[in-house]
């Protein structure tokens, strides 16, 4: 079997691929959901938040939550985010978030400090894995 033949591209109201780029916000690939870098967009591509580093996690992290709800799982289905940050003295501020966010056990994580994003106002992009069987599907979780 190829992975074409298992892969689905997830699609969540309102939550879109950055700048129309080609690829996709989200893919299910059997029971695992690969959410692609979520950036601190709103539904109409907008940059939310500039400057505030916990506000835009706070909305990549809905974009997260919107792709995982609409391949049928919830956030406790995350069991990986990777974090890329602009300032890597901000990454400790992101614990704030994941206690909001998540329940333990957390997902695992990394978090990278790069020297710049897609756009110069995105301070962080935030990606995820999350394990949601296929038999809880969308309208199912």
């Amino acid at each position: 079997m190829r992975a074409g033949d298992v892969k689905r591209a997830v699609v969540a109201k309102g939550v879109r691929s950055a700048g129309g780029r080609p690829y996709s916000p989200a893919l299910r690939c059997g029971d695992f959901v690969f959410v692609s870098g979520q950036v601190p967009i709103d539904a109409e591509g907008r940059t939310v938040c500039h400057g505030d580093i916990l506000a835009q996690g706070r909305q990549a992290l809905e974009n997260v939550r919107g792709l995982v709800e609409a391949a049928g799982g919830a956030l406790d289905d995350v069991c990986f985010l990777g974090l890329y940050v602009t300032d890597i003295r901000n990454y400790h501020r992101f614990g704030e978030l994941r206690r909001e966010y998540f329940h333990e056990p957390f997902p695992a994580s990394t978090v990278i400090g790069v020297t710049g994003l897609a756009e110069p106002d995105w301070l962080i992009e935030i990606e995820a894995i999350a394990y949601v069987p296929e038999h809880r599907g969308p309208g199912s979780a």
